[in-house]
């Protein structure tokens, strides 16, 4: 029964999620609202709503443990599994100047993130600064980007145009919009209460569901997204996605989610799991610098470091080697 519930969670928080950011897209492109904009904050929260919801629902329910875990999780799945994928079917090759702003931020965040995991706790006070923060960066991204009409500019449109299709009849989008509201909610719930109860069965730490099966459950709208673009060529939105995610989970779901409730955090995640969701950014710096490209076997060797990683994470190895 627990397996039910943690898969249909999963479903829910897919198809929901795909139906709450396309309708989303939809009405603000009925609203004239610049595909920039819609770029930087729809889509970028919109593929990370499966993470706020379920983190959201953890934390309330006393489970830090696998809200914290989640969002780490999701960015070393998003880098290491969703990037290995994309590259393996095609060699990803973005411009730099599509992505070194935006790479070398999340690259600050995530060790800063990282940083404060040391201190066990991510307070209200500090899930203001990162939304704060947050807000901060979209806004002076849009400025530069409408100003200049920058490389970056023209990855958010991209990344707009992927979402596209729906009509633009505000008597559709409303109700495909509380439709997939609802399922992202509903997905969160069923998903958290099936994983609680598998740790249980499995005699695991929360931290551990937490940082595989709802962390990749949660990143399946990223995926997706990475990997059509990927068949489409479209290497710079596949990289883009990864990006613009890894900075809204931090800054955006722990922010909000802490603002609600303060969020305690295992010493595993503090002294291990963090700095893995570090190296897997750091790896990607000669991308984001110099514009080297990500080939298959790049791609295929990541594949492969996100499997050692889980396979310790089961075979207990991070609470080890954190004491």
């Amino acid at each position: 029964m627990d397996y039910l519930l943690a898969a249909a969670g999963l479903m829910l928080l897919f198809a929901g999620g795909e139906v709450l950011v396309r309708s989303s897209v939809a009405i603000a492109t009925r609203f004239n609202v610049s595909p920039v904009l819609v770029g930087l904050t729809i889509v970028a929260f919109g593929t990370s709503a499966p993470e706020l919801t379920v983190s959201l629902e953890a934390a309330l329910i006393g489970q830090p443990d696998i809200a914290i875990g989640n969002v780490v999780g999701s960015n070393i799945a998003n880098i290491l599994l969703i990037l290995g994928l994309a590259a393996v079917i095609t060699p990803l090759h973005p411009e730099r100047a599509l992505i070194v702003r935006d790479g070398l931020f999340m690259l600050a965040v995530t060790v800063g993130l990282a940083a404060i995991c040391l201190t066990g706790m991510i307070t209200p006070l500090q899930g203001w600064l990162f939304v704060g923060l947050l807000t901060v960066y979209i806004c002076i991204c849009y400025w530069a980007e409408r100003k200049s009409k920058t490389g970056a500019a023209a990855l958010h449109t991209h990344e707009t145009e992927e979402y596209a299709g729906l009509p633009p009849r505000l008597y559709v989008l409303l109700p495909l919009f509380a439709l997939g509201l609802a399922g992202v909610i509903f997905g969160a719930q069923l998903l958290v209460d099936g994983a609680v109860s598998i740790a249980r069965v499995w005699g695991v730490p929360e931290a551990v569901i937490g940082l595989s099966m709802v962390a990749i459950g949660t990143s399946l709208p990223e995926l997706v997204v990475s990997v059509i673009a990927a068949f489409k060529g479209r290497v710079d939105v596949a990289v883009g996605n990864v990006i613009g995610s890894n900075i809204a989970n931090i800054l955006g779901i722990l922010g909000i989610t802490a603002i609600i409730e303060p969020l305690s955090i295992a010493r595993q995640i503090a002294y291990f799991d963090a700095w893995v969701m570090v190296a897997a950014t750091v790896i990607l710096l000669p991308v984001m610098i110099t514009g080297r490209r990500i080939s298959r076997v790049e791609g295929g060797m990541f594949l492969v470091f996100y499997t050692v990683y889980i396979a310790a994470l089961y075979a207990g190895v991070p609470a080890k080697l954190a004491g």
